[in-house]
């Protein structure tokens, strides 16, 4: 039973045990973006239950790109110290650990971080505009080319502290209408230059820039994966069309590998909540890259993982919301002995 669920996967320079991965959650625990005990014992907890791998939920790169008031900070006024102490308790459990990168962009509030909101265009986040209640957001600022080497630089910045806190890779955050996700959809990239919203080549090249420069600065014994809305799920968004050459477009950038999502729909399908709802899109990114690809979304059982896993949906299944009403999912799924106790 669960042949493919436990069979082991190469992820970059990580061999993890089998299939099934905490993805990243927004839990609000941090406090002034630092890390609290709340935290850490959280995440303990989390790993104990027995996942291959665990994805931290998002961090921001830089004060403007603060989505949240209780989002963890991995800018210059990171706490190391209490860091180093998170990714100790998580590889006490003999689990790897990914401190996931965000930058919100047009998804920011100046209420949240006082300074200006700034994106690919002047043009609002859909998502944050559904999450508000259609409450507007600030409108953004259009980045120039300084801009956009300055926010490319907090993303390796960030990228070197996880790696000196002793996290095992970072996951670069393009996804659920934050900022490189804003350059990848055409409903926010209204651009015109060399990253124009109305090509992918011109969509995906920030990231590209983003993930690149990441890799090179980190190594390549260091993960980096990224996760990508693939499409909105709004007219004149991204599309399921359009994955097969943006995944070969991204994957240039040195990534070892990606965890699909939504875009401007965030982390939703509008009408759908069938166990692994985004497959069509993993799907469609396996198409074109050999690359591990990760899919999440209404995944609560075994049979689940195991039965997308068998059909080529995906090659690692995040188990999210289920494994907050029952933090040992994975190890009673993986494990018979505790399957049957």
């Amino acid at each position: 039973m669960y042949d493919f669920l436990r069979k082991p996967l190469q992820l970059g320079s990580l061999t993890l045990r089998h299939r099934l991965v905490l993805p990243p959650m927004a839990t609000e625990k941090a406090a002034d973006g630092r890390i609290t005990p709340a935290l850490i014992a959280y995440y303990r907890e989390m790993a104990q239950g027995g996942p291959a791998l665990v994805i931290q939920e998002h961090c921001y790169v830089s004060p403007e790109g603060k989505a949240s008031p209780h989002q963890i900070g991995m800018d210059g006024t990171a706490d190391m110290a209490a860091l180093k102490e998170l990714t100790a308790a998580v590889h006490a459990c003999g689990v790897p650990f990914l401190a996931q990168l965000s930058h919100a962009g047009s998804a920011a509030h100046t209420a949240v971080t006082g300074l200006p909101v700034v994106g690919p265009s002047a043009v609002k986040s859909p998502a944050k505009v559904a999450a508000v209640g259609g409450v507007s957001p600030d409108l953004p600022e259009a980045l120039d080319q300084d801009g956009l080497d300055r926010i490319r630089q907090t993303f390796v910045d960030a990228a070197l502290r996880a790696k000196e806190a002793g996290y095992d890779g970072v996951e670069i955050h393009a996804a659920h209408g934050y900022l490189l996700d804003q350059f990848y959809s055409p409903l926010t990239n209204h651009r015109t230059d060399e990253y124009t919203g109305s090509t992918l080549e011109g969509r995906t090249r920030y990231l590209q820039e983003v993930c690149g420069a990441v890799r090179q600065a980190v190594g390549s014994d260091f993960v980096v994966t990224l996760r990508l809305g693939a499409a909105d799920y709004m007219p004149g968004g991204a599309t399921v069309e359009e994955v097969p050459r943006a995944i070969s477009l991204l994957q240039q950038a040195g990534v070892d590998g990606f965890s699909i999502s939504g875009g401007m729909s965030a982390f939703f399908r509008p009408g759908h909540t069938e166990p692994g709802y985004f497959a069509e899109l993993s799907r469609a990114a396996k198409s074109a890259t050999a690359l591990p690809v990760m899919l999440a979304g209404g995944i609560t059982t075994g049979e689940q993982a195991e039965r997308l896993l068998e059909e080529g949906r995906a090659d690692l299944i995040g188990i999210a919301r289920a494994a907050l009403k029952d933090h040992q999912i994975f190890r009673k799924i993986v494990d018979p002995v505790a399957q049957r106790s």
